[in-house]
């Protein structure tokens, strides 16, 4: 009897704030509209509330339909690279020698563990990208 009661007040709590499931791209598009309207909403208010369901429905819709794939290694490095203002020359203590960070950077040589370790704790990179596979440019130049 506790338990129905529950659900019918959750039910009735859901139906009150308006909020559906989003199954479709068109449902996604008015959730993020909505959201916006709650944007400011002060905690402890049934606008918030509504705020943190439908928040958590987008979460979940994006993780279903927008996965965003990870970047190579490298695109982690260089992103890195632009957001810290670091040049080629500041990545040998990560990379070994200029030769190194060259051939890193263009593609031409795979990412060691010992350089994996070295981004991951100085640059706090995650790991989790930087042992990822990609493809090196093994073009030869004559």
């Amino acid at each position: 009897m506790i338990k129905s009661m529950q659900l019918q007040w959750i039910y009735q709590e859901v139906v009150k704030m308006q909020i559906k499931p989003i199954k479709t791209e068109q449902d996604y598009q008015a959730a993020l509209s909505q959201l916006e309207t709650l944007w400011d909403a002060q905690e402890g208010t049934d606008e918030f509330d509504q705020l943190d369901v439908l928040a958590t429905l987008i979460e979940a819709y994006e993780r279903k339909h927008h996965q965003i794939e990870a970047p190579d290694p490298v695109q982690a490095i260089l992103f890195r690279m632009e957001q810290e203002g670091l040049t080629p020359s500041d990545m040998t203590k990560y990379l070994g020698n200029k030769s190194k960070v060259s051939e890193v950077l263009n593609y031409k040589r795979a990412l060691s563990i010992t350089m994996i370790r070295k981004l991951a704790t100085g640059l706090d990179i995650d790991p989790a990208i930087l042992i990822n596979n990609y493809q090196l440019n093994t073009s030869v130049r004559l």
